[in-house]
């Protein structure tokens, strides 16, 4: 665990009293000007920042800052509805004590850890919702070492130390699988997100046992990075290639509508001749035609226990994994029986 440095670090550093420190870095007089620069050189050599989490916490016990970073990619190509419940019900927690959400834009991985680091040395958050977790996640264990309290947005395969709130997706893409193996579909294909985000591996990984668990003539699993662009031009791939699927899985709505426009580009009808279904039912899934087929879950709800989990760990020091739902398939117009072999 890494040790947050103190006023009492930075007098150890410079040769001097706390009380010296204190002086000096808050601008009061008492100490010569050549006592405060070399005060002022120890602080930045260690890293030390005003500890503002803890003058608010003086002032008034129980208030709390939670920290969230966003990618700067995420914002660019416009926050979904998913991630927008998340965060209201984060917030919609938060908003019944004294408590409040700090988020911020990031430019990658090793710029969120730097910011883990300055957000907790400085005292600016008492603890921190990690999301867009993937395989061997680099930023696990160096935020570990800060002993900043962490909830995970992933499955605990994922989450190392910390405690982790999930959604049950291997039940939900089973759900899926089934049924559309029932509908008389034998060749079944997903399309999935980046192979090291935990949702995808799980997602994948659930597709794959079933599938061999119901002996299905053809199954593909294939990754992408989410995008509508990357959606269409894997479905399209699958369309036009011998022995096209009947029935396509994709992992968010996004993609599920470009599949459906590429069905449409190719001659080829829906459900009639392929079978879509998406994951994170959307207003996007309702309104198109026909309506698209979803595995549909509460973001909102999974915020909120996602809060409920880190105020936990925060006021007793420990805090279980925990489940938050299993998504529920919704049949619309996308999904029917496959179409007869000639």
């Amino acid at each position: 665990m890494q040790h947050r440095v103190t006023i009492r670090d930075v007098a150890a550093r410079a040769g001097v009293s706390a009380g010296a420190v204190s002086l000096a870095l808050n601008g009061r007089p008492g100490v010569s000007e050549a006592t405060r620069r070399r005060i002022a050189e120890a602080a930045r050599d260690l890293g030390w920042s005003p500890n503002l989490a803890a003058r608010s916490l003086a002032r008034s016990p129980g208030v709390h800052t939670i920290g969230m970073a966003i990618s700067r990619e995420a914002v660019a190509e416009g926050l979904d509805a998913l991630h927008m419940a998340l965060i209201g019900g984060i917030e919609s927690v938060l908003s019944e004590r004294p408590c409040s959400l700090l988020l911020r834009l990031t430019a990658g991985l090793e710029s969120e850890i730097a910011l883990y680091k300055q957000w907790w040395q400085s005292g600016r958050v008492n603890g921190a919702v990690l999301t867009g977790v993937v395989a061997e996640d680099p930023r696990i264990q160096p935020v570990h070492r800060l002993g900043m309290p962490v909830v995970v947005v992933a499955h605990p395969d994922h989450s190392g130390p910390f405690p982790a709130v999930w959604s049950d997706d291997a039940a939900a893409t089973a759900e899926a699988v089934r049924y559309l193996a029932v509908l008389g579909h034998r060749r079944i294909a997903h399309v999935a997100g980046p192979a090291r985000l935990g949702s995808s591996l799980v997602r994948s990984r659930a597709f794959e046992e079933v599938a061999v668990e119901l002996s299905l003539d053809d199954h593909r699993s294939v990754p992408t990075d989410l995008s509508a662009h990357e959606g269409a031009r894997v479905t399209r791939a699958l369309l036009v290639g011998a022995d096209r699927p009947t029935a396509i899985l994709y992992d968010n709505d996004i993609m599920a509508v470009a599949g459906l426009a590429v069905a449409a580009e190719l001659g080829l009808r829906v459900p009639e001749d392929v079978s879509l279904v998406a994951w994170d039912d959307s207003d996007l899934c309702r309104i198109t035609r026909p309506a698209l087929s979803a595995l549909s879950h509460d973001p909102f709800a999974f915020g909120s226990e996602v809060a409920h989990c880190l105020l936990e760990l925060l006021d007793t020091g420990k805090a279980e994994s925990r489940i938050s739902g299993t998504p529920v398939l919704v049949p619309r117009g996308t999904t029917g029986l496959p179409p007869r072999r000639p």
